[in-house]
C-alpha cells in the first residue's frame, strides 16, 4: 500500500500532537488516581447557589424577624405618644382607659402559640408593659385636668400597681430582658411619684428586688445594672426631679435622704454575695464593686457635700460603717481581694473626709495618721498587700501635706515618726500573715520614721541643740535593737550619726559658739568611739576561738 502526500501530512500532524501532549504531561505534578466509589446521582451545588442561599437565609431573617421587633417597637413608642396626647375634648380618664386595653390585647396576643409569633412574643410583651405603665401615668400627667395626683395616696397605689403587674408577668416569664424592662419602669414610677416618703423607701425596695431577681433567676448582670439604675434615680430625685420639668437644685427635705442611699448601696453590694457558689474576684463581681464604690458612693459624696454641712460628719461616718461592712462580708464569704480592697479603701475615705470634717488644721493630721494604724491593721487581717501600699501612699501625702501646711511645728511630726515605727512593727509581727516576705513596706516605713524623726527634732529644738537631740535619736535607735532584735534599727542608729556628722561638721563650725562647738563635737566623738567599742566586741564574741 502506498503513500499519498495526504496521507504522510496527517500522519505528520498526529506525531507533533503526540509530542506536545507529552510535554504538557512532563510538566504537571503527578497525582494518584481516585479510588472507585458510589456513584452520586445527586448534582453538585455550585458555589454561586451556596452563596445564594446564604443571601436568601439573611434576607428571611431581617425580613422576618428584624423588622418584625422594630415594627413592634416602632408601634409600641407611637402609641406611648399617643397616650401622652392632651385630648382636652375627651374625658380625663378615656386615654388612659385604651390604653389599658391595647396592654391587655397585647398580653393576649403574645399568650397564643401561633408559629408566626413565637419569635417576637417577647417584644410584644415588652410593648404591653411599657403601654401598661403609660396608661397608669396618664391618669397622673399628660392631661390638663389629670384624674389623679402622682403624690397622691390614690395616684401612687395605682401606679405602684402596675408596676407590681408588669414585674410579676416577666418574672413568671423568667425572661431578664422582661425583668430588667419592668425594673427600670418601677425606677421611672418611683421618680414620677416624686414624694420622699414614697421614692427613698421605693429605691430601697427596688434594690431588694434587682438582687433577688439577679439571683434567683442567674441573671448577674442584672445586677450590674441595678448598681448604676439605683444612684442614677437618686441622684434624680436629689436633684430636683428634673424629668418633671423641675429646676435643676439639690434637694435639703427630708434630711435622712442619704441614709436611705447607704441602704440601697449595702442591699446592691451585697446582691453575689448571694450566689450558691461563690466565685472569687471574677470580672462581673469585681465590676460591680467598682461601680457601687465610684457611682453610689459618688453621688452619696455629691448630695451630702452639697446640701449637708451639719450633719456631713456623721453622714460620712455611717457610710464608712456600711463600706467596711461589704469588705468584712466579702472577704469572710468568699476572700475576695479585690472586692474587699475596693470596699476597705471606700470605706477608709468615708472615715478621713469624716475626720477632716471633724478636726481642725492641724491636728486633723493627727487623727489621720492614727488611722493609718487602723488601715494597717484590718489589711493584716484581709491579708491585703494592697491596701498597706495605699495605705502608705496616703500616709506619705498626709505627712507631705502637713509639711506644707503646717506653720509652725508643735510636735505632730513626732506623731509621724511614732506612725511608722508601729505600721513596721505590725507588718514585721504578721509578715507571714500579708505575705510580706521581701520587706519592702517595712522598709519603707523606717525609712519614713528616719525621715520624719530629724525633720521634727530640727524643728523642735533649739538649732544649737539639734546635733545633740540627733545624737540622742541614734542611741534611741540602738535601744530598740536591744528590744526587738532587728538589725535594721541598728543601720537607722548609723545613718542617723552619720547625718549628725554632716551636720556638726557643716552648720557647728559655722554658727555655734566656741563652747557648743567643742560640745557637740565631743558628745558625737564620744558616741561614735562608744558605738565602735560595741561593736568590736560583739564581733570578738561571735567569732570562733583559734585553738592553740
Amino acid at each position: 500500500m502506498n503513500d499519498t502526500p495526504e496521507r504522510t501530512l496527517l500522519v505528520r500532524r498526529l506525531d507533533e500532537l503526540e509530542q506536545r501532549i507529552a510535554r504538557l504531561e512532563s510538566t504537571l505534578p503527578a497525582t494518584p488516581a481516585p479510588a472507585p466509589g458510589p456513584v452520586s446521582l445527586r448534582p453538585v451545588e455550585p458555589a454561586a447557589l451556596a452563596e445564594g442561599r446564604t443571601e436568601d437565609e439573611l434576607e428571611l431573617e431581617v425580613g422576618q424577624n428584624w423588622f418584625a421587633k422594630v415594627g413592634i417597637g416602632v408601634l409600641a413608642l407611637g402609641a406611648g405618644f399617643t397616650l401622652t396626647l392632651p385630648y382636652a375634648g375627651l374625658p380625663a380618664g378615656l386615654p388612659a382607659l385604651a390604653g389599658g386595653l391595647l396592654a391587655g390585647l397585647l398580653f393576649v396576643l403574645a399568650k397564643w402559640d401561633l408559629p408566626a409569633l413565637r419569635l417576637v412574643s417577647g417584644w410584644i410583651r415588652g410593648a404591653a408593659m411599657l403601654l401598661l405603665q403609660l396608661a397608669a401615668l396618664r391618669l397622673c400627667f399628660f392631661s390638663p385636668q389629670p384624674l389623679l395626683a402622682a403624690d397622691s395616696l390614690p395616684g401612687a397605689i395605682l401606679l405602684s400597681l402596675a408596676a407590681t403587674v408588669n414585674f410579676t408577668l416577666a418574672w413568671r416569664r423568667r425572661s431578664p430582658g422582661l425583668v430588667g424592662l419592668a425594673l427600670v419602669l418601677a425606677y421611672l414610677t418611683v421618680l414620677a411619684v416624686g414624694a420622699a416618703a414614697f421614692v427613698l423607701p421605693g429605691l430601697v425596695v427596688l434594690a431588694a428586688l434587682t438582687v433577688a431577681a439577679a439571683s434567683r433567676g442567674g441573671w448577674p448582670v442584672l445586677g450590674l445594672a441595678g448598681i448604676l439604675a439605683g444612684p442614677a434615680a437618686y441622684f434624680l430625685w436629689a436633684a430636683g426631679n428634673p424629668l418633671l420639668g423641675h429646676p435643676f437644685h439639690f434637694v435639703t427635705d427630708p434630711a435622712y435622704g442619704p441614709a436611705f442611699l447607704l441602704v440601697a448601696i449595702l442591699v446592691l453590694g451585697a446582691g453575689p454575695l448571694g450566689r450558691r457558689e461563690p466565685v472569687v474576684d471574677d470580672g462581673l463581681t469585681n465590676s460591680c464593686s467598682l461601680l457601687n464604690c465610684a457611682v453610689g458612693y459618688g453621688v452619696f459624696l455629691v448630695h451630702t457635700v452639697a446640701l449637708y454641712p451639719a450633719g456631713f460628719a456623721a453622714a460620712h461616718l455611717a457610710a464608712s460603717i456600711v463600706l467596711l461592712a461589704l469588705a468584712v462580708l466579702f472577704w469572710m464569704r468568699e476572700h475576695s481581694r479585690v472586692s474587699t480592697f475596693l470596699y476597705a479603701m471606700t470605706g477608709y475615705l468615708a472615715l478621713s473626709l469624716a475626720i477632716i470634717r471633724l478636726a481642725p488644721a492641724p491636728g486633723v493630721f493627727v487623727w489621720l495618721s492614727l488611722q493609718s494604724i487602723v488601715v494597717v491593721a484590718t489589711a493584716i487581717w484581709f491579708r491585703s498587700r494592697f491596701i498597706v501600699v495605699a495605705n502608705f501612699l496616703i500616709y506619705v501625702a498626709i505627712v507631705l501635706a502637713y509639711m506644707a501646711v503646717a506653720k509652725s511645728e508643735s510636735g505632730i511630726s513626732l506623731g509621724f515618726g511614732i506612725v511608722a515605727l508601729v505600721s513596721a512593727r505590725i507588718l514585721n509581727w504578721q509578715q507571714n500573715r500579708l505575705e510580706l516576705k521581701t520587706g519592702l513596706m517595712r522598709n519603707a516605713y523606717l525609712i519614713g520614721a528616719f525621715v520624719v524623726f530629724p525633720y521634727a527634732l530640727y524643728h523642735l529644738a533649739p538649732g544649737r541643740y539639734v546635733g545633740l537631740a540627733w545624737v540622742g535619736l541614734a542611741l534611741f535607735y540602738y535601744a530598740m535593737n536591744l528590744i526587738v532584735r532587728n538589725q535594721k534599727f541598728r543601720w537607722m542608729g548609723h545613718a542617723t550619726l552619720l547625718l549628725t556628722t554632716v551636720y556638726v561638721a557643716i552648720v557647728g563650725t559655722s554658727r555655734f559658739g566656741p563652747v557648743l562647738r567643742v560640745l557637740s563635737f565631743l558628745v558625737l566623738g564620744t558616741v561614735m568611739l562608744v558605738v565602735s567599742l560595741i561593736f568590736t566586741r560583739m564581733r570578738s564574741v561571735s567569732r570562733p576561738a583559734k585553738p592553740e
